[in-house]
């Protein structure tokens, strides 16, 4: 088994008792995954490390996806792990005057993107230390034709929202060993993207699909916009679409629920995403979209629209999102001190050190009728239709066939 063979395995193992951990709401479980996802990062990490440790060219090293490093990344990692190797790392980092570069987040970004197709799809921003941003609400907005000597009196009316970024803390442990901090700012600064990027992951795909809002994003399956009744800071859940079938009748009645903007008006719908548990896309959705070619293989995810299918955890069983990926705005930057912080309150490690960060930002559909909840419990599989043309005889009805003749 390669490094990363093993680090995938961990990452899956992290995955799953990270989420048995938020249903148990057990913080030091939670951590535990972490400190041990962390520790197979770190391992791979030295054994690639010890292998090119006479080995300086920046193309092998690029090519092993260690980052070439700009003046500013490497200034501000040789201070963190100067501060990190100091006797008292807590007062070291308080008085540290670096932050973590913005091309560091970006790279963190980059990674979230590539290895998460929800995160791909939908509008997700790096606002860096940004607390407001101003979106649009509407997706189209209509000039007014008019003689050529007629006074203008056409004033857009496309609609602008105001989305508050700070609203909402996104924290994560970053468990250091003190041989990590030997291999240099390269390899730290791949470390603690692997970290954060795990570590982010798994908190923003599960608030935008299902936060409800209270310190949290507002979920692709929560009510949103004007009429809205908001008990506690949370958004009430929508009420699930029952949809048994995928065929183009069944399939372009729901979508056609999505061409509903905002402005009263209709748009135009090219594409959309479905979000389903991996589960439910095993039992109910492959079946669903699997046909049978003429030449006896299968072909899978096939829909009478143009559709991508997104397999999350995150999604509960028997339900499944769809929507556009676009209508949902989600942006992450740093605090605008963004300074690594460090942490005493576990002391189960050994020769490790636990650090935490702090992202704020916020996420949520710009729209109503974005992204439908549906109900998939009941979805039957694809029907398989018969080639006339191969069958002897003479078919009348789908109920009765006459014998074929000899």
């Amino acid at each position: 088994m390669t490094n990363f063979d093993r680090i995938d395995n961990a990452r899956s193992e992290f995955a799953t008792r990270m989420l048995a951990a938020a249903k148990e709401d057990n913080n030091e479980a939670f951590v535990a995954a972490l400190c041990d996802f962390g520790k197979s990062v770190e391992d791979r990490l030295l054994a690639e490390a010890r292998e090119m440790r006479d080995q300086n060219d920046a193309a092998i090293l690029q090519a092993r996806g260690v980052r070439q490093l700009t003046s500013e990344e490497s200034t501000y990692y040789n201070k963190m792990i100067e501060a990190m190797r100091s006797s008292n790392p807590k007062a070291a980092l308080s008085e540290l005057d670096v932050v973590m570069p913005k091309t560091t987040i970006d790279a963190i970004f980059d990674d979230l993107t590539q290895q998460h197709p929800l995160l791909e799809a939908i509008d997700f921003q790096n606002t860096e230390s940004l607390i407001e941003i101003l979106v649009n609400t509407n997706s189209t907005e209509l000039a007014t034709w008019s003689p050529l000597t007629a006074e203008i009196t056409k004033e857009l009316t496309s609609g602008f929202k105001k989305i508050t970024l700070g609203m909402h803390k996104l924290s994560a442990f970053i468990p250091v060993a003190k041989a990590m901090l030997d291999l240099g700012p390269a390899w730290l600064d791949r470390y603690v993207r692997a970290i954060l990027t795990e570590a982010l992951y798994n908190g923003l795909e599960a608030g935008i699909i299902s936060g409800d809002g209270k310190d949290a994003p507002i979920g692709m399956t929560r009510q949103v916009g004007e009429g809205v009744t908001v008990t506690g800071g949370k958004y009430p859940e929508k009420t699930a679409v029952e949809l048994t079938a995928l065929d183009p009748v069944a399939y372009g009645k729901l979508l056609a629920t999505l061409t509903q903007a905002p402005n009263g008006k209709r748009r135009a719908v090219a594409s959309v995403i479905m979000v389903v548990n991996p589960v439910d896309y095993l039992t109910k959705v492959m079946p669903a979209t699997t046909i049978r070619a003429a030449d006896g293989t299968y072909v899978s995810n096939v829909l009478p629209f143009p559709t991508t299918i997104i397999q999350s955890v995150h999604i509960t069983e028997g339900k499944a999102i769809v929507g556009l990926p676009k209508r949902y705005f989600a942006g992450l930057g740093t605090a605008k001190s963004g300074k690594l912080e460090y942490s005493d309150e576990y002391h189960f490690l050994e020769d490790e050190r636990v650090y935490a960060t702090k992202l704020y930002g916020h996420g949520e559909p710009l729209d109503n009728n974005a992204f439908v909840l549906c109900d998939i419990s009941k979805l039957e599989p694809a029907i398989q239709e018969v080639n006339v043309k191969q069958v002897k005889g003479t078919v009348t009805t789908k109920a009765e066939a006459t014998p074929a003749s000899k």
